[in-house]
């Protein structure tokens, strides 16, 4: 028998064999509520801001906005005759500013990707130490088998 590690004498197996370590210790809270509370007051505009601006509301919103600009200034007295000229103006500002919005939704979300990258990687690395944890235990438990089977020697089925 290598080592007494198992006796017929009823004893408990030697489990200094088999690595003992602490539970895994894999994230329990959820990453996104944390995320969120842990977002600032720009941040939270942004998202909103870009969410509203890739929405078809936001798309026809701004469609109508401008046929009934365009509907207004056509007349008599119009304050921005075509070839509307403060509505191209307006258009140059918005667009100025979705861009910076945009830019900083997807710099955000770069971020966040980043850290779920992360995540899942220590995840993915608990969850291997568990299954070599469980094959070193199985492994340990096959040894003992084939110890006892030593001892007891051959039997007859």
């Amino acid at each position: 028998m290598r080592g007494g590690a198992v006796s017929c004498r009823g004893s408990t197996p030697d489990r200094s064999r088999v690595a003992e370590r602490p539970a895994a210790d894999r994230p329990l809270s959820n990453w996104h509520l944390d995320e969120r509370r842990g977002l600032s007051r720009g941040e939270r505009a942004a998202d909103v801001l870009r969410n509203g601006m890739g929405s078809w509301a936001f798309v026809a919103g701004f469609g109508v906005v401008m046929v009934v600009w365009a509907a207004l200034n056509s007349a008599e007295s119009a304050w921005d005759p075509y070839p509307f000229i403060l509505l191209n103006l307006f258009l140059s500002m918005i667009a100025g500013l979705q861009g910076a919005i945009l830019l900083i939704a997807a710099k955000r979300q770069d971020a966040i990707a980043a850290a779920l990258a992360q995540h899942d990687y220590e995840t993915n690395l608990a969850a291997k130490r568990e299954i070599e944890e469980l094959m070193a235990i199985n492994r340990t438990q096959l040894e003992i088998l084939r110890e006892l089977r030593a001892e007891l020697g051959p039997r007859q089925t």
